[in-house]
């Protein structure tokens, strides 16, 4: 079982480093934007849509690197508070309601993306660029989300049981 987990994790680790420089190209697109907009008065029509799918897919794709870093938003101010179990045991909860919504996401996100892929669709810009790779990009956040929460679960049951912290 460790073995799994450490598989895991090490997916999530190398895909959120490797994805983590995908910023760097949209601040690099968004500085040619409002260079080329407003030193030479000659704005992009290609810039905005692709700073947006590229930030889009990026966030989606780094979410499994940041639960692996226990890095989402939580109020530890009071979670601290609690006792390990009972950590573990709300845990258990946030990541059920994790993987219950990134299931979802996941069917429904393939359904979005085989339509998009089998029409070839585009945007409506003039550029018309695909939409499709976005959209396989976002089911792959997903899965790789799921998977980690699927992890992050069972580390913390086996937490709650033992009573004390379980790490990959």
């Amino acid at each position: 079982m460790r073995k799994l987990f450490q598989t895991i994790d090490s997916i999530s680790e190398w895909s959120g480093k490797i994805v983590s420089f995908v910023i760097y190209a949209g601040i690099l697109m968004l500085v040619f934007e409002v260079v080329a907009r407003y030193f030479f008065d000659s704005p992009t029509i290609w810039a905005h849509g692709y700073s947006q799918r590229l930030f889009g897919s990026y966030f989606i794709l780094v979410g499994a690197f940041t639960l692996l870093k226990d890095a989402h938003v939580r109020v530890d101010i009071i979670y601290q508070r609690f006792s390990l179990r009972v950590r573990a045991f709300l845990d258990i909860l946030n990541y059920a309601l994790l993987i219950l919504w990134t299931s979802v996401l996941v069917k429904e996100g393939i359904t979005f993306f085989a339509n998009s892929w089998a029409i070839r669709e585009a945007d409506e810009m003039a550029l018309a660029h695909p939409v499709y790779p976005v959209k396989f990009l976002l089911v792959v956040g997903v899965v790789l989300i799921l998977l980690q929460g699927i992890s992050r679960i069972i580390m913390s049951c086996i937490t709650l049981v033992k009573g004390v912290k379980y790490e990959s």
